[in-house]
């Protein structure tokens, strides 16, 4: 780049610490910006200049899936078995395990990137908007076209979508919890600050990242993508993202695996020392047992599974911002939603006016509902962006076509805030007197105008028992009030209701019965009057367990509230951080906790679930808060989502039950007979050759069929309930090992090669055959079909097992011919061995152990990198962003103030 060019871009930048020492009017200035905002030229320029407003890609990188593939112990320990292998000249065990590793590897880096171009396909559905002024028009824009000199426009709940020096302000507050560990949000203004000021006294500005909890502002951008501060610390983070319970899960059964193969194969390579084996052979030998403990293909199952499942969910629409993400999802026992959208419809219309005196008119009262909105009166009747659902309903009404803006001045607002739950305006008409003009939830607005009349209050509670959702207006002069306080808010006169109606969903009566059974508790929680929840419940037939509304849950202690939120099913007109504190004790109780929400309320809810689930329609704090984006908003398709993250574990189960179980008692029977043979029971070649043969089988698991019962509840890993499975059926299939010893020996009198051959079939052939038993509790084949790919694999597995000792690489491979009586007894033995299965696993499953529920998932304790990653997904793009690492000193400093909630952050 040339100096001219390094010039031009350092000019288009201003440090933040810089801009909130300046005016506004300097500010923009500097940045060669104005009050009107950028042209669309200037803007395009600046963001070819300077990149994208991005901190993360949600490209698919085939070099980071191929990485992730090595990362698994199991694999490693394959390495180090082929390399010593190789080492000691033993080539032909080396390039049997080179055929592992390349099946493994190559099958787990196909599904695993298939699956994420799937899901960076729709990743790019999914776009997060920035209401912005270019041209002096107002519109929007995807926030990562964002460049340092635009003027945005923020409102209640909108995430900053880059580093901002404010212009005006109205009652704005900010959570920047995210960026300080504050928990109270933080106040802002538009003056200037000391030069030198700490980050978080940086009152004239908001970060990228926070979150608008209350009011609104205009700001001038001054900083994108890694050059914001929440961009440096998401960028010095990297792309990895925080582990899953699934994840974690898994990688406990992994060095399960690992110790239990550590400590036969020392064992053996002990005994095979002291009676005097060779050295090298011995070594081979237990390195083959360690190799042939562990299934070898379980990162690839799972890829298998998960790839299958994110091509079933995108199907329907279902956008997983992880992958792993679909196993938490098919955990969820709990659910936790608002009506708008998923019980009912979600198309929010204006039905009516209802005057509470007989001086106001219906136009006269819409009119007043037009006027008490956050968004400039102009540009809200000609577009509605940035309004919330019930203004942009009024806006879109028949009514408001005769609304004339320039009939009225709008001197002060004070935002709608979840506290006060009301909007108010200070307005002026035709260079008349001010009046105030407050908006909101009938009950808050009830109280400020004094007792409330029967007749009022009759007229009411009729259209909240017909479902409708109401907002109160009220009113009183203000002459000579030049700015709004929330202490103005009093001594009002009632103008009347705004009613608006959302009906039932068609379907929804049949989602919930999906829900139910799946065995999913379903519970609302709703800002909307606690008779309008009950209405739109009664009218689905959902059987309420009771309701409780905000009030109700602010008065009451920890201890009662987890008591009465496991039966009630309403919760009606609760805050936000009633939602959250809902959902959190909730997930105290035991259960795995979804929350779907939508709205700017929803957010703190979605971080505290155990699975954040939100819409495509909803707002970018929700969508950027959630795990699981619909792009259709339907219960149905949160059903199928969650069925198909409880088909992946069941069928990730039954490959780590069948593996661990056969592969146990093999190596355990191996292990016997390398100490009581007078030669190997089979050569290290032919224990990794049976291995790959039979965990080849195996990949067809993922697409198995799922019997019904195994869907009506989450499952957990339960590493001891592994672990009593394989110590049962280990020995059964060690039992069936001996017996063939028994008969190679005693009855055939085999030599080494055909003794080999005969345990190679009679290996194969049981620990293949033994996943139609295991697959299911029920009896295989009568009552549980397995699918027709598993009944192909497994048998075409047995009979290429058959065919190699029979064929003429037998010799190659070190096995002799046997002699036909040998396999009908094996047809006999196989048949013994499946009853025994079969009749061992009815009573295992009947036993009191299996029997009792697996225990509740720990309650999760995200930390702030969780939150981080999460959020910064907002600001992706689907090609490589430039790393801006930050430096060390300053992320440690950050991240130890960070740790001291209540602080905030200083000598940044």
């Amino acid at each position: 780049m040339t100096d001219v060019n390094v010039q031009e871009r350092s000019s288009l930048q201003l440090a933040i610490t810089d801009a909130a020492s300046l005016t506004a009017e300097q500010t923009l200035a500097r940045l060669g910006s104005g009050p009107g905002g950028l042209t669309g030229e200037e803007a395009a320029a600046r963001l070819l200049q300077l990149g994208p407003n991005a901190v993360r890609t949600h490209r698919a990188n085939a070099w980071a899936v191929l990485g992730r593939q090595f990362a698994s112990p199991i694999l490693i320990l394959l390495i180090v078995t082929a390399g010593l292998s190789l080492f000691l000249g033993d080539a032909t065990n080396s390039i049997v395990i080179g055929v592992i590793l390349l099946a493994s590897v190559g099958l787990g880096f196909t599904n695993e990137y298939r699956a994420e171009r799937a899901s960076e396909a729709l990743h790019d559905r999914v776009t997060h908007r920035a209401v912005v002024l270019r041209d002096g028009t107002t519109g929007e824009v995807d926030v990562t076209a964002l460049v340092p000199g635009d003027v945005v426009h923020l409102s209640l709940g909108a995430i900053i979508p880059a580093d901002i020096r404010l212009l005006t302000t109205n009652n704005l507050l900010c959570d920047e919890s995210i960026l300080t560990g504050e928990s109270q949000p933080a106040a802002k203004e538009v003056a200037p600050v000391s030069a030198g000021s700490a980050l978080g006294d940086l009152a004239s500005c908001v970060f990228m990242g926070t979150v608008v909890q209350s009011g609104g502002c205009t700001g001038v951008v001054v900083a994108t993508g890694g050059r914001a501060e929440f961009g440096r610390i998401a960028l010095g983070l990297g792309e990895r993202q925080p582990q899953t319970e699934f994840q974690l899960g898994l990688k406990r059964f992994s060095f399960l695996l690992l110790q239990v193969a550590m400590v036969l194969t020392s064992l053996i390579f002990v005994a095979n020392l002291l009676l005097q084996r060779p050295l090298i052979e011995s070594l081979l030998f237990s390195l083959a047992i360690a190799v042939g403990i562990t299934p070898q293909l379980l990162p690839a199952v799972v890829s298998t599974s998960l790839a299958t499942g994110t091509r079933q969910l995108a199907k329907r629409k279902v956008l997983v911002k992880r992958l792993v993400c679909i196993e938490d999802l098919g955990d969820m026992d709990i659910l936790v939603t608002d009506t708008t959208g998923t019980l009912t419809e979600g198309r929010i219309s204006f039905t009516g006016a209802l005057p509470a005196a007989p001086e106001t008119s219906d136009d006269g009262l819409l009119t007043l509902g037009l006027l008490a909105t956050e968004t400039d009166y102009a540009e809200a009747k000609n577009s509605p962006a940035g309004q919330n659902p019930l203004d942009a309903a009024l806006w879109d009404s028949p009514g408001a076509s005769g609304f004339d803006p320039g009939r009225f001045e709008r001197v002060d607002l004070i935002g709608f805030d979840h506290q006060r739950r009301r909007t108010t305006v200070l307005v002026r008409e035709l260079a008349g007197p001010a009046k105030l003009v407050t908006k909101g939830a009938p009950e808050d607005i009830l109280a400020l105008c004094g007792p409330t009349p029967a007749a009022v209050q009759a007229l009411l509670d009729q259209q909240f028992d017909a479902g409708s959702r109401v907002v109160a207006v009220a009113t009183r002069p203000a002459a000579g009030l030049e700015r709004l306080a929330p202490a103005d808010e009093r001594n009002l006169t009632l103008a009347g209701f705004l009613v608006f109606l959302d009906r039932p969903k068609a379907n929804a009566r049949q989602s919930l019965d999906r829900l139910e059974a799946l065995g999913i508790s379903v519970k609302i929680a709703t800002g909307d009057n606690a008779k309008v929840a009950e209405k739109v419940c009664a009218d689905l037939d959902v059987i309420s367990g009771g309701t409780l509304n905000g009030s109700q849950v602010e008065a009451m202690s920890d201890a009662d509230l987890a008591a009465a939120v496991r039966t009630a099913t309403i919760f009606a007109r609760v805050s936000p951080e009633q939602k959250a504190r809902i959902i959190g004790l909730l997930r105290l109780s035991g259960g795995s906790v979804g929350f779907m929400g939508d709205g700017v309320n929803d957010a703190l809810a979605l971080h505290k679930a155990d699975i954040g689930i939100s819409v495509d329609t909803a707002t970018d704090v929700a969508k950027d808060a959630a795990d699981v984006v619909l792009l259709d908003k339907d219960l149905g398709v949160l059903a199928d989502g969650v069925m198909e993250g409880r088909r992946i574990f069941a069928n990730t189960i039954k490959y780590v039950l069948t593996g661990t179980s056969s592969n146990f008692g093999n190596m355990f029977s191996a292990a016997v007979a390398s100490v009581v043979l007078s030669f190997l029971p089979m050569l290290p070649g032919q224990i990794l050759l049976n291995n790959l043969l039979y965990d080849s089988g195996q990949l067809a698991i993922p697409g198995d069929r799922v019997d019904k019962e195994q869907l009506r509840a989450p499952s957990h890993w339960d590493i001891a309930f592994i672990r009593r499975f394989m110590l049962l059926f280990g020995p059964i299939s060690s039992l069936f090992d001996f017996a063939t010893f028994g008969l190679m020996l005693f009855v055939f009198a085999a030599a080494p090669g055909e003794f080999r051959a005969g345990w190679f079939i009679e290996s194969i052939a049981t620990q293949t055959l033994i996943i139609f038993a295991i697959r299911t509790r029920r009896v295989p084949f009568l009552r549980s079909r397995p699918s027709a790919g598993l009944i192909a694999a497994s048998l075409g597995v047995v009979a290429l097992g058959i065919f190699l000792p029979l064929s003429p690489a037998a010799a190659v491979l070190g096995f002799d011919p046997l002699p036909v009586p040998f396999f009908l007894a094996l047809l006999g033995m196989v048949v013994v061995y499946l009853v025994l299965v079969e009749a061992a696993k009815q009573w295992f499953f009947a036993r009191d152990a299996q029997q009792l529920p697996a225990l509740p998932p720990p309650v999760r304790r995200r930390k702030d990198t969780h939150h981080i990653s999460r959020r910064a997904f907002r600001f992706s793009i689907p090609v490589k962003v430039p790393p801006v690492p930050v430096p060390a000193s300053r992320r440690n400093l950050l991240k130890g103030r960070r740790a001291q909630r209540g602080t905030t952050v200083r000598n940044l």
